[in-house]
């Protein structure tokens, strides 16, 4: 891009940034154009999700802690759908539906990108905006009407969506089968298509922000690793969503107007359907052809996050910089041709079978090559042990933790075992859904000076990391444990099985780590909500990091920087240089003005 383009977006985001000098409350708070209120917005609604996914798990694990206790305490929570202080089996279904579904989409996927991605993108590539503002807003109220139509799912009289979170044909597509594929289905169906359609506005801006609007100087060898991250995360999106949208619409026309994409040779109730023709596997394929890039969509943005955190904190230039966006391409390639790995119970072909098992193990290499990377940028650095540094190197172990048991999983062989057991509930929460937690906590507690001004306290967030990195482990390991011996995933009440009976005390266990661990997150929440409003004042740069964020006011206004967009001209990770006079030399600054560290490569550029 040449300095006469820079200029003119320069000049064009000026006269953007004047006119919103004099905005009502409801121009700058509510459906506000500046990307920082936008990440702001997600990350509230992203909150507020994750406290209701949260919760639901503690419903549900209750239910599996004391299988034959009664819960009339729930009576004046759940309503009708505890009888005599029993959960309604049906009820059940759907708080494990809505959980999933809520973690996934609502939080990981909407909470985790469309924070950071907004937050940091336009700030560390040195834009004033995104490309298009108003695309950026209609992003996020897109999202808040499909977080509605979910909402609503929850209160109506059949009940909300209950047929697992990957919502599999035919339970999904006969409205008769129980009552959670009903009216709670339609709705889950329509909040699914609005979400994808804010999830596509949104991607499509991060990339044409990314690929036209950096600063001058700002090459893509310069670029910070979370920016990487984001952008590929994006393009993931755009590409993978679409399916999922399609496989959406044909349940849509099996339910609704009679097709039979996904039935044949039904009968209910002894009576046969008309529906002939139709393949439920077709829908595995669809659903699954998004969801594994899904996986990778969730936790891509905190590998940008982490690295970033962990080579700030260890004061140490990131190891393998070029390594790192290289495995994080390889992991978005083979996130594409790895998906049906999770049908490997489907009857698929064998010999198609190992071609999956194959490159579902390759995808473990570029993730070693980043797990070792962070563990040699920590090696010997001079730490720092912030809260957002404990919460980066609590997600490396979580993903070392859950990617071993994926090398177990993409083992055909062994899967087919494992299958719709613990074990697998085990592995995917370490490896996507507990890790990606970490990596936006780790964000949060990070980047929380630059978003608000002020910093959280870190005795409270130390604490807040202790009890839940306990928690988690304590929840899942044992899950591996009962996995094995076959302990089924998605059963109400395993009483009767005289061969889970022994799991009994192992189950309590579970369910009361897992109460500590969900109790634990208010502790944030007063963090996070107390600092906004009384927390110390952040300085400019209190990390003392290298990425032009931090060359911002301290609360940056709408257009960033207030006069002119700083130039880059080095790479973002020029820490405890030989030689330099700090420890950090931030990318705004010139070789000529570091005579003494500069490299021989380097003197070429004073």
């Amino acid at each position: 891009m040449s300095s006469t383009d820079i200029s003119i977006n320069h000049d064009v985001h000026h006269a953007h940034d004047d006119h919103h000098h004099d905005q009502n409350f409801f121009e700058k708070y509510i459906f506000s154009q500046d990307h920082k209120v936008i990440a702001k917005q997600f990350l509230f609604t992203g909150i507020f999700w994750a406290i209701i996914g949260g919760f639901l798990s503690v419903l549900f694990r209750l239910q599996l802690g004391w299988p034959e206790a009664t819960f009339t305490f729930l009576e004046p929570i759940l309503g009708g759908w505890v009888e005599n202080g029993k959960i309604d089996p049906e009820f059940y279904l759907a708080m494990v539906t809505m959980h999933g579904t809520i973690m996934v989409f609502f939080v990981l996927t909407a909470g985790l990108s469309g924070t950071f991605s907004n937050f940091l993108i336009p700030l560390q590539i040195g834009a004033r905006d995104m490309a298009s503002g108003f695309m950026n807003m209609l992003s996020y109220w897109i999202f808040f009407v499909a977080s509605i139509v979910m909402f609503i799912s929850l209160f109506i009289e059949t009940g909300p969506a209950g047929g697992g979170w990957t919502i599999y044909p035919p339970l999904s597509a006969l409205p008769q089968a129980i009552s959670g594929s009903g009216m709670g289905m339609t709705l889950w169906l329509v909040s699914m298509a609005l979400f994808i359609v804010s999830q596509l506005l949104g991607g499509v801006n991060y990339i044409t922000t990314v690929i036209n609007l950096r600063t001058k100087g700002m090459s893509m060898t310069k670029l910070p690793l979370t920016i990487w991250a984001f952008t590929l995360t994006a393009i993931l999106g755009l590409l993978s969503f679409p399916v999922l949208f399609s496989a959406a619409l044909l349940l849509i026309f099996d339910r609704s107007f009679g097709t039979s994409f996904y039935l044949s040779d039904i009968y209910i109730a002894g009576e046969a359907l008309a529906n002939t023709g139709g393949s439920p596997i077709l829908f595995q394929h669809l659903f699954w052809f998004l969801g594994h890039p899904e996986v990778y969509i969730v936790i891509l943005p905190t590998f940008g996050i982490v690295s970033e955190v962990i080579t700030t904190n260890s004061r140490k230039p990131i190891f393998g910089y070029r390594a790192m966006i290289g495995s994080m391409l390889g992991i978005s390639v083979l996130s594409f041709v790895v998906w049906a790995h999770h049908m490997f119970v489907t009857g698929m072909n064998p010999f198609l079978g190992s071609v999956f098992m194959f490159l579902t193990l390759i995808i473990a290499v570029p993730s070693a090559v980043k797990v070792f990377n962070w563990l040699a940028t920590l090696w010997r650095g001079n730490i720092r042990f912030t809260t957002a540094m404990l919460y980066a190197i609590g997600f490396v172990s979580l993903f070392i933790s859950g990617g071993l048991t994926g090398i177990i999983l993409g083992n055909s062989a062994l899967d087919i075992q494992l299958h719709d057991t613990y074990f697998v509930v085990a592995h995917f929460h370490l490896v996507m859904g507990a890790a990606a937690f970490f990596g936006m906590f780790c964000g949060v507690y990070h980047w929380f000076p630059k978003m608000f001004g002020r910093l959280m306290d870190e005795k409270l967030g130390a604490v807040h990391f202790w009890l839940t990195f306990i928690a988690v482990y304590l929840v899942f390991m044992p899950m591996h444990y009962i996995g094995i011996a076959g302990f089924p995933r998605r059963y109400y009440n395993w009483t009767g099985f005289e061969a889970f009976n022994m799991f009994t005390d192992l189950n309590t266990f579970i369910s009361i780590a897992a109460i500590i661990g969900f109790g634990s997150q208010f502790i944030f929440l007063f963090n996070f909500i107390y600092s906004i409003f009384r927390g110390r004042r952040a300085t400019e740069n209190p990390w003392h990091s290298n990425t032009l964020e931090w060359t911002t006011p301290v609360l940056p206004g709408h257009g960033n920087w207030p006069g002119e967009i700083p130039a880059v001209y080095r790479w973002p990770y020029d820490y405890s240089k030989p030689g330099a006079e700090v420890d950090y030399i931030p990318q705004t600054v010139p070789f000529s003005e570091t005579k003494s560290s500069n490299l021989p490569y380097e003197r070429d550029l004073e």
